[in-house]
C-alpha cells in the first residue's frame, strides 16, 4: 500500500501543556512569575485551533516543504498537498524590497470552515457517502490522501503561529514574531491579543468563549505564551 514518506522535523514539535481549570492556569502564571527575576511579564493569548498541525518550510523564500506533526519529531511529507491550499503561500513576500530568510520553518493550522464543512458533508450525503464527524476530521483526513487533486478541490485554510527556525534574522518577542509573518504573506488569527495580568487572560477567555460560536472555524481553548523569546 503506497504511504506518505517520513520526514525528519527542523526542531521537535512539541505538545501543548492542557489545563481544564482557571486553578491551573494561576498556577502556570505563579510558576512563570517566580521565574523571570522580577521582570515584567508579557503574555500573548491566541485561540487554539482545532484543526491539523503541521511544519513549513521556506528556502530563500519559497516554499520547499511541509509535513504532519507525527509523533513530534518525524512526520508525513505533505508538500504536494499544502501546495494546493489557496492560502498557502508558495513564495514569501517582500515588504520594502527586503530579502526572505535563507531559512524559515513556520507551524501553522489546516483548518476547515465550519461553512465549508457543513456543504461539504451535505455533498458527501447526497452522494451516499457517510459524512465527516467534525471539520477537524475533514481537515486531518484530506491532507493525508496520496492524490493531490483530491486535495485541491477540498475547502482548506492555513493560519500560522509559530517560527520554529529561521537564519539571517532575530527576534525578541513571539508578538513580533506574529506581526512579521502577514507581511512575509503568511496567514495569522486576527482575535490573537497581549495581555500581562491574570485578570486580563480571563477576561480574554471569556470574550473568546462568547464569540466561539460566531467564528467560522472550530477552537477547542486558548494558547498562553511567555512573549520574550529569551525568558
Amino acid at each position: 500500500v503506497p504511504e506518505l514518506k517520513k520526514v525528519r522535523h527542523t526542531v521537535p514539535l512539541l505538545s501543548l501543556n492542557s489545563v481544564l481549570d482557571e486553578e491551573e492556569a494561576e498556577d502556570f502564571d505563579d510558576f512563570i512569575r517566580r521565574n523571570v527575576d522580577g521582570k515584567d511579564v508579557a503574555y500573548v493569548l491566541e485561540p487554539k485551533f482545532d484543526g491539523f498541525s503541521v511544519e513549513v518550510v521556506y528556502r530563500d523564500g519559497v516554499f520547499a516543504w511541509g509535513a504532519t506533526r507525527g509523533d513530534g519529531a518525524m512526520g508525513e511529507d505533505i508538500s504536494e498537498n499544502l501546495k494546493t491550499i489557496g492560502p498557502l503561500a508558495l513564495r514569501l513576500q517582500r515588504p520594502a524590497g527586503e530579502a526572505p530568510p535563507a531559512f524559515l520553518a513556520v507551524r501553522g493550522e489546516v483548518v476547515m470552515s465550519k461553512r465549508s464543512f457543513l456543504k461539504l458533508n451535505k455533498e458527501k450525503v447526497e452522494r451516499g457517502e457517510p459524512p465527516f464527524a467534525n471539520p477537524r476530521n475533514a481537515a486531518a483526513g484530506t491532507m493525508r490522501q496520496l492524490d493531490p487533486k483530491k486535495v485541491a478541490v477540498m475547502p482548506l485554510d492555513i493560519f500560522f503561529y509559530d517560527i520554529l527556525r529561521i537564519e539571517g534574522r532575530r527576534f525578541a518577542s513571539h508578538w513580533e514574531e506574529l506581526q512579521q509573518l502577514p507581511r512575509w504573506g503568511l496567514k495569522t488569527e486576527d482575535h490573537n491579543r497581549r495581555a500581562s495580568t491574570f485578570e486580563e487572560i480571563r477576561h480574554y477567555r471569556d470574550e473568546l468563549g462568547g464569540r466561539r460560536d460566531s467564528l467560522d472555524y472550530e477552537i477547542d481553548g486558548l494558547v498562553i505564551k511567555l512573549d520574550d523569546l529569551r525568558l
